[in-house]
Order: C-alpha cells, then structure tokens, then sequence
C-alpha cells in the first residue's frame, strides 16, 4: 500500500474540507476526481505532509506518515502544484536548487528530457517561458529530487489542448521509464482515464467512491 487514509478530517475556519475520508492509494497511478471545493488539493496536501488533518490518521507505505521528518517526506514525494512556482533565474538553476536540497547528483539533461524540454532550455530564464514550458520546468525540478511519488496538481488546467496532450504524453512516458508512482488531481473524468488505474472520487469533501478506475468513476 502507498497511502492508507483513515477517517480523515480537516478543516478551515470552522468548515470542513475533508469529513471521514477514509481511501487506498496503491503503487502505479491514481486519480483524485472530483468537482471544484470537493476537497482534492487539500487531499493531495496532506500527503507530503504540507498540512495536516485535524483528525484521522494517514500511513505511507505501511507506517504513520506522522513519522516521517516533512522535509525528507517531500523529497520522497513531490508535490508538482497547479500553478508554476519558479524561483527567479535559469530552468539549469531551478533544477540544481531541487537537486541539492535532495543531495543528488543533478544531470540536467535527463531530468529536461524526461520533462519533454531539449537540452536549450537549461539556459532560457523562467520568466521568459510559456506556461506549459513552465509547468514542464516544475515537472524536470521535481525529478531532479529523485522522488519515488509524483503529486500532480491539476497538472494541465491553464494549458490549451496541444499542450495538455504533451504534458499526458510526458506522464505517460514517465510512467513506463521510471519506477514512479503518480497522484493525479483532476476535475476531468477523461483525464483520470487517460493518465490512471485507480481513482478516489470526492464530493462535498467525502469519498463518494474508491477503487479500479471505471468502478470509481460510475
């Protein structure tokens, strides 16, 4: 088991976000499906520990994530957010910062591959992207960790269909190249098809659904 959530709750200002959300989220690719204010990015927060619940308790690979030190927990697993968040500079020098939190050896070009982004890239300043090139930057940053979770964020909502088809492609790719597990937020339901196996639907902050990805999404 990956993630193991039980009874999980969480609330802001005095309403609730996440009410009794008990889930399995197994190795390989899941999708978290549900409409905007169900909860999803909240749920995917708690996962690397960027928050936690108020009550309830979560277990990664079989023990409490409560365990884990929470910088060491997000370099294991990597939360890629909805909107690109760069540092000022270059895409080599976004990718060297993640490496060296990590204490890894940065190859450059294989991480921009990976991500879809020729070697040129490593260069060009961040501000000066397109945003589906800055979300591909996020995307080779966050490998740069060598993490063995991806958590993707509404990986393709501010891009246009050419450029969400790459990013699935690349995702894809990742999938078949890397032992990786990936954690897809997503309101689209042709999506989670796309990129998953398994999905947890959430409605008003609850699970209305958990399991093989059709049974999940009926």
């Amino acid at each position: 088991m990956l993630f193991e959530l039980r009874d999980v709750s969480l609330a802001r200002a005095g309403r609730p976000v996440l009410d009794s959300v008990s889930a399995e989220i197994h190795p390989g690719a899941t999708a978290i499906v549900g409409p905007s204010g169900s909860g999803k990015s909240t749920l995917l927060r708690l996962l690397n520990r960027l928050a936690d619940p108020d009550a309830g308790a979560i277990s990664y690979r079989d023990r409490p994530l409560v365990e884990y030190d929470p910088l060491r927990l997000r370099r294991e697993v990597s939360l890629v957010p909805q909107l690109p968040a760069l540092l000022p500079g270059t895409v080599i020098s976004n990718l060297r910062y993640a490496a060296d939190l990590a204490g890894k050896r940065l190859d450059g070009r294989r991480y921009l591959g990976l991500a879809g982004l020729d070697a040129g890239f490593a260069d060009r300043d961040v501000a000066e992207l397109s945003v589906g090139e800055q979300q591909r930057t996020m995307l080779a940053r966050a490998l740069a960790q060598e993490p063995e979770v991806l958590l993707l964020d509404e990986p393709t909502s501010a891009l246009d269909q050419a450029a969400r088809d790459a990013i699935e492609a690349t995702l894809a790719k990742l999938r078949a190249e890397l032992e990786i597990s990936l954690v897809v937020v997503t309101h689209d339901p042709e999506q989670a098809r796309r990129l998953a196996r398994r999905a947890v639907r959430l409605r008003e902050g609850r699970v209305a659904a958990c399991g093989a990805l059709e049974e999940a999404l009926a």
